[in-house]
């Protein structure tokens, strides 16, 4: 159970750091606005694949439970 909380906090650490790296690239390279909204688009859904990957563990029931 602690290692799953770990790599959930490891999985959120690295995503936060993702999207910093991103924001932060974005406001300084001179891109276009469009293409800057669509990047930031697509790096939200990619962040929320992140988050549902890291939770998925906490969803998963034995099924030896269930009986």
């Amino acid at each position: 159970m602690i290692e799953m909380l770990i790599s959930i906090i490891i999985y959120l650490v690295i995503a936060g750091l993702i999207w910093w790296a991103v924001t932060t690239i974005l406001g300084v390279v001179p891109i276009p606005e469009p293409i800057k909204t669509v990047i930031r688009v697509l790096m939200i859904v990619v962040l929320c694949l992140i988050v549902i990957y890291a939770l998925l563990p906490l969803l998963h029931v034995p099924m030896g439970r269930l009986r």
